[in-house]
């Protein structure tokens, strides 16, 4: 069963892997991204998520057909949060069920992965003194943008 989507709400984690349960699953994973507070020393007040939602789409859904391939898992269900994200609140949901719990792990570590770098979602830091934009290419490592500071939302593009 497919289950992808983008959204402005907060997740619901317990709806995620409600969606993977199955009588033939004996592993259920659930991982969740949440915003942290701190990254390399720089302090977070929110994280704000934009995608190109067309191309997003299609490829979580790519993505999840290759983890069924690969992984012989039986469900998946991927959320992305999408516009601001507090501290502490969850950017990401990836719920998979599988017969067993290596496959279940791996096709959730598996997705993570491609999902960061596959997938056109992009994230930018913000804190009272600044706002940038986070490569996912650098592995959770900030990489800042020059150019003016603001806390209003994408500010730099206009």
């Amino acid at each position: 069963m497919l289950q992808v989507d983008l959204t402005d709400d907060p997740i619901d984690v317990s709806l995620v892997l409600s969606r993977v349960a199955s009588e033939r699953a004996g592993a259920n994973v659930l991982f969740t991204g949440t915003t942290r507070q701190e990254t390399d020393g720089l302090r977070t007040d929110w994280l704000e998520y934009d995608a190109y939602e067309p191309l997003a789409r299609k490829e979580l859904v790519r993505l999840h057909e290759q983890a069924v391939v690969r992984f012989q898992i039986i469900k998946c269900s991927i959320v992305h949060r999408l516009g601001k994200v507090s501290v502490g609140e969850v950017s990401v949901a990836v719920a998979v069920a599988a017969i067993h719990r290596a496959e279940a792990f791996a096709s959730a570590s598996w997705l993570m992965e491609r999902i960061k770098a596959d997938v056109p979602v992009w994230k930018r830091q913000v804190n009272e003194s600044e706002a940038f934009w986070v490569h996912p290419e650098k592995s959770d490592t900030l990489t800042r943008s020059s150019g003016k500071c603001s806390r209003e939302p994408f500010d730099e593009l206009s």
